[in-house]
């Protein structure tokens, strides 16, 4: 029996560790292959590269692996490799895993989630998995076994159309880890602000800061569930409709006068 097809990328650029230590997750269950971005890319969501030229570049090229880094954004990476490197549709899409959480708001700024969404664009089975740690030593192994459970799990009961799993892991040890809830994204606010810097021509320039603030008391929740010690599984999709709000526009009084 043919080895599942694994699509593998992120946001934090082909060298960092935790797409190092998914891939190796990965080459556990299938064939792999890497498309991801030569540098990081954090925050860029569901951006694309329209005014300058995309390329990429080959790297390791071993059995049941290949490996290219590419010059544009996490989604830049999906639509090349669906439509330029790969031979056929891969059976699943994994992306991370990502330094810090993409729970809650966060979920919109992703280029973790941004190209695991882009994957349900193209009827491919994904999952973005996040570590809620932003520490350069930051330990990826509890994150690789999550990140392996659930990628066996949706090979196995695949996802449903146009939905993709935002999954994010506690940076807690492992003994801590009281298991895996499906959850809600919680409601969530950065605050935010500028620091106002000088350059050495002495010209101002802003470092934006900030800190992710919780306006969400349920239980159910991923922000919740993490702080329980939880691995937080959100089921995402792209349809943005606010579907309680639309009896209340549509009460409006919106009578279009050509005159």
């Amino acid at each position: 029996m043919n080895k599942p097809l694994i699509l593998v990328t992120n946001d934090d650029g082909i060298d960092a560790p935790g797409i190092r230590n998914l891939i190796k997750a990965m080459r556990e269950i299938g064939e792999v292959v890497v498309v991801a971005p030569d540098t990081a890319q954090s925050g860029k969501s569901h951006s694309i590269t329209i005014n300058v030229p995309l390329r990429y570049k080959n790297g390791i090229h071993e059995y049941n692996y290949i490996e290219y880094s590419c010059n544009g954004t996490p989604v830049d990476c999906v639509k090349l490799a669906v439509k330029i490197i790969l031979d056929r549709k891969p059976d699943i899409l994994v992306s991370g895993i990502n330094h810090g959480s993409n729970a809650s708001i966060n979920v919109i700024y992703s280029g973790t989630m941004a190209a695991a969404i882009e994957g349900t664009f193209e009827g491919i089975p994904s999952v973005g998995f996040s570590l809620d740690d932003f520490s350069a030593d930051a330990d990826f192994s509890m994150a690789s076994k999550v990140a392996k459970i659930i990628t066996l799990k949706v090979l196995e009961k695949g996802l449903p159309d146009d939905v993709c799993l935002n999954v994010n892991i506690p940076a807690i040890a492992d003994d801590d880890i009281k298991g895996i809830k499906i959850c809600r994204q919680a409601k969530g606010i950065w605050e935010e602000s500028f620091e106002t810097r000088t350059d050495p021509h002495h010209r101002p320039y802003y470092w934006l800061t900030g800190e992710f603030k919780s306006l969400d008391n349920g239980i159910d929740t991923d922000v919740h569930a993490m702080n329980q010690g939880y691995v937080a599984i959100v089921p995402v999709h792209c349809d943005l409709t606010a579907y309680s709000s639309m009896q209340q526009i549509s009460d409006w009084d919106l009578t279009f006068n050509k005159e």
